[in-house]
């Protein structure tokens, strides 16, 4: 909100709304060890669902989230998981032992250079495991999916780009 405001912009989140979106509900996060994603987590917890579930193939920096959302939030259930998203077995294995209601699919490839210089692993990563945990969600019954993307994905002009646009569609 605070970076918002330094722009110019106004924000408001509406609390209540996003507390109730998640009062009760089991929600799972791909990508949970990344930026984007363990901040996704954060918040998550600071409202309170009935359990989270974060999911990343980076076992270090996932122990380290885990060790401080336990801090942070020692009230709060949480599950932790190490899977990679191309893996099919296993994200389904998890998503049928934690039968989530919610997804919010972080795991991606973020960094334009870097993905420009290895276009194989943005499109395994960004397009096939999206499309892997989509069909998930969408067999065994996951009410919402929120997908993490970016403003690059708008008018692609590189290889990112693109493969968040495909995983869009």
């Amino acid at each position: 909100e605070e970076i918002y405001k330094a722009l110019g912009f106004r924000l408001k989140l509406d609390d209540v709304a996003v507390a109730a979106f998640c009062s009760g509900k089991t929600i799972l996060v791909t990508g949970a060890a990344c930026s984007i994603g363990s901040e996704i987590c954060r918040q998550l917890l600071s409202l309170h669902p009935k359990k989270l579930v974060s999911v990343d193939r980076a076992e270090t920096p996932l122990f380290f989230l885990e060790r401080e959302l336990a801090e942070k939030y020692p009230r709060e259930i949480f599950n932790v998981h190490v899977g990679d998203t191309l893996d099919a077995v296993r994200m389904r294995d998890i998503f049928s032992r934690e039968k989530p209601d919610v997804v919010f699919h972080a795991a991606a490839m973020k960094h334009v250079p870097m993905m420009e210089a290895n276009p194989t692993e943005a499109v395994k990563v960004n397009v096939l495991a999206t499309r892997i945990v989509v069909d998930l969600a969408k067999e065994l019954g996951v009410s919402r999916f929120v997908m993490i993307s970016t403003d690059k994905a708008v008018n692609p002009t590189s290889v990112m780009g693109a493969t968040k646009r495909m995983a869009e569609m």
